[in-house]
């Protein structure tokens, strides 16, 4: 019992109520969020479109995406974190009962790419605000719950999507309003705004006002900061590695004489190992610098996916999930908790929006050159992603311990009341 207790605490113990809130409206938006996984299928069975005008309409909703992080980050530090959660959830529960009863195809189109706008708008508010209530050294086992809950829901998600889409996609689209709707209610009722810039110091003399002032506010302060832009090139490494198992994996499963149930099996092996082991990572890598664990992290990935290469039974490929699923786990959170004490408390969103931005940018550069590679290279293909998180990982080693002297030196720059939020 008092092992179970002492599990639970370095868990989840000590995370303020706001934060199970915020963690609650993230796993609601995430297990009822499923209409879109099925949008080509619909497109094509339903509104008889081509099978080249579904993958463009696809297309449309993923560059909607990359422009609604950018926008939701801007906006959650200019209108608050709550205010854009909720304009984005209840932008959403429109925009989805009106694909429900939309018939024209150009107009599906328009609203698709409306609908991945507002549907990655959340992401950059939803980390800002966690960072906003949660104590710098409690945001590790909350960035952890954060990831848990985002993969519980996808799963959820795949499950009631295939149910729905079976019996009616009408109800696809209106279920997932209702869930939206759910989740903006939570956010609504239980979430404070949790915004609070820094306050600049009182009355400074004039000789040194103009240097008092902040010199740049905006995306330009993410997209010049050099420190941070080595850590999302990083990141982008890992996301690469990552996002073959959607794009590259099933070919090469393909080539190999496997088929889709075995691609799907290996696909849930790392699923259900993210819903069952991701609650057990904080004890594993809180006594560990954070660069050692994401050095070790990407080197699993690299070791998972270089196995790949001497694949040829659906055993080795369960094996190799194992291994790279373990990887993906320790690196979670880490990586969300660097993100965070490297962006300016003003720009806590701006920067997460630019953290984000490294899917987006992984799932078109893993498939465009992946294919290619595959194409050529083969089985060395699987060669040259391992090798290539070998180097990301080294980067981390290399990049950690001056990242870690920039942020306690930020740490400096800050009062203490800048980075504390009343949670009641």
């Amino acid at each position: 019992m008092h092992a179970a207790r002492r599990w639970w605490h370095d868990t989840a113990g000590g995370l303020p109520a706001t934060f199970w809130y915020l963690w609650a409206g993230l796993l609601i938006n995430r297990a009822g969020a499923f209409a879109m996984l099925f949008l080509s299928l619909y497109l094509t069975d339903v509104r008889g479109a081509s099978i080249g005008l579904a993958g463009t309409v696809v297309g449309a909703y993923g560059a909607g995406g990359a422009a609604g992080v950018l926008l939701g980050g801007v906006l959650a530090d200019r209108w608050g974190r709550r205010a854009t959660l909720l304009a984005a959830h209840l932008s959403t529960v429109v925009l989805m009962v009106a694909l429900a009863f939309s018939q024209p195809l150009l107009l599906i189109a328009v609203l698709s790419a409306l609908v991945g706008v507002v549907h990655s708008m959340p992401g950059p508010a939803f980390v800002a605000a966690i960072v906003d209530v949660v104590p710098a050294e409690r945001r590790s086992r909350a960035f952890n719950l954060q990831f848990w809950a985002f993969n519980l829901g996808m799963a959820v998600a795949s499950l009631l999507a295939g149910v729905l889409a079976e019996a009616s996609f009408t109800a696809l689209f209106l279920v997932d309003a209702g869930a939206t709707l759910t989740a903006a209610a939570v956010i609504g009722w239980k979430v404070p705004e949790t915004l609070r810039l820094a306050a600049p110091p009182a009355d400074p003399p004039p000789a040194t006002r103009a240097s008092a002032r902040p010199r740049r506010q905006g995306l330009h302060t993410a997209l010049t900061d050099r420190t941070f832009l080595v850590f999302v090139g990083l990141t982008f490494v890992l996301a690469v590695l990552t996002m073959q198992t959607s794009t590259i994996m099933p070919l090469a499963m393909r080539a190999d004489g496997l088929g889709p149930s075995a691609y799907g099996l290996v696909v849930a092996l790392g699923g259900a190992l993210i819903v069952i082991g991701q609650l057990f990572v904080p004890r594993l890598i809180d006594r560990h610098r954070k660069d050692v664990v994401l050095a070790a992290s990407t080197a699993l990935l690299a070791l998972g996916f270089g196995v790949l290469a001497v694949a040829d039974h659906l055993a080795i490929y369960l094996g190799a999930a194992v291994v790279w699923t373990v990887g993906s786990m320790l690196a979670a959170p880490p990586n969300a908790q660097i993100n965070a004490d490297l962006a300016p408390p003003q720009l806590r969103a701006r920067y997460q929006a630019v953290f984000y931005l490294t899917f987006p940018a992984a799932a078109f550069v893993a498939p465009t050159l992946g294919g290619v590679s595959l194409q050529h290279l083969g089985d060395r293909h699987w060669l040259l992603v391992g090798a290539l998180g070998v180097a990301a990982a080294v980067g981390h080693l290399v990049a950690g311990p001056p990242r870690e002297r920039h942020v306690a030196a930020l740490l400096r720059k800050q009062t203490p009341a800048a980075d504390r939020v009343p949670t009641a």
